[in-house]
């Protein structure tokens, strides 16, 4: 465990290289910062790619997933996809892709990904689990509408116990092609973090694989945080291969797609409207469309939930001509 741990931060380290050394390829733009922070752009005020936000998402796993995007069908239209294997969930989904590190820094705010999250261990999930580590230089990407300055570099540098020239920030809007391809990489590490919070053992989860429609962006950030979110609530599918006793799997599985939720049925942007806050939505939302469970142990397959295309052609604004 500690060894894998480790190699995630020089993973990362090695698909941020590639972003910044296929810059005008992938639509980033790469500077340092006054305290030597690299900071990558791509999808802020540059303009991303679908390419740099399949590395940004190979990046928050820490490189132990492969994403890849294809084409898929909604009614009539033709969109694109992301898709992501992953051999060791539980490092590469919750130790470093899952956004739990909230980044605030007088008026930047941001959601933290990557693993680094790992060496500041700020989030309660990392006393629950050894997902703790430590590196020389990692990498921190961020969702957020606004590129961090040094004194952001310098607030995660110094709980990461880094200097600021050890450290690589990769920023992306929700809204931008980059920042929906990396959320839509997320289906994987959806799906684990709803089975921790309803108590399912995620040691017993060997591999996952998912799929996700990636949101058509949008410049306005809250419509584009209901259209991601979307994706995942009614277009998501996960397979999760494990190894545990059937009735494990069977004492959680309705309780694990988003259509156990109270909340299911609704656009996000409306439920966001209504409730006017994230956490007063149901948290048993936040979860795929569809999940299976392949049980190693026994052979037997389970699956529960089911997809909507049309509250995704609705949030996506899709109008099919003739």
């Amino acid at each position: 465990m500690k060894a894998a741990l480790a190699r995630m931060h020089e993973e990362a380290v090695a698909i941020a290289d590639r972003l910044e050394e296929a810059g005008a390829a992938l639509g980033t733009a790469t500077s340092r910062l006054p305290n030597g922070t690299r900071l990558i752009d791509a999808g802020v005020q540059a303009r991303g790619s679908c390419g740099a936000g399949r590395l940004f998402a190979e990046a928050c796993l820490g490189g132990m997933g492969a994403v890849a995007t294809a084409t898929r069908r909604l009614g009539r239209a033709t969109i694109l996809e992301a898709r992501v294997v992953v051999d060791a969930p539980l490092l590469a989904c919750i130790g470093s892709q899952y956004a739990g590190w909230k980044i605030q820094d007088g008026r930047f705010s941001a959601m933290g990904s990557g693993p680094a999250r790992s060496l500041a261990a700020v989030e309660p999930l990392f006393e629950r689990y050894p997902l703790k580590s430590s590196a020389r230089r990692s990498v921190l990407l961020l969702e957020t509408g606004a590129l961090p300055g040094p004194a952001v570099a310098d607030l995660v540098a110094s709980r990461c116990g880094l200097e600021p020239r050890d450290l690589t920030l990769v920023a992306a809007s929700t809204g931008s092609l980059a920042g929906s391809t990396q959320i839509a990489a997320r289906s994987v590490e959806t799906a684990l973090h709803k089975l921790m919070e309803i108590g399912f053992d995620l040691d017993c989860i060997t591999a996952g694989s998912g799929s996700c429609p990636i949101a058509p962006g949008l410049p306005d950030p809250l419509r584009a945080i209901g259209r991601t979110n979307d994706a995942i609530l009614y277009g998501a599918e996960v397979a999760l291969w494990v190894r545990t006793g059937d009735a494990a799997i069977e004492a959680v599985l309705d309780r694990v797609p988003s259509s156990a939720s109270r909340d299911h049925g609704r656009l996000f942007y409306d439920l966001f409207r209504e409730h006017g806050d994230f956490y007063a939505i149901d948290p048993l939302l936040f979860s795929p469309a569809r999940v299976t469970f392949i049980n190693d142990s026994t052979g037997r397959v389970f699956s529960a939930g089911v997809l909507d295309e049309d509250l995704l052609l609705r949030s996506f604004g899709i109008v099919a001509g003739r």
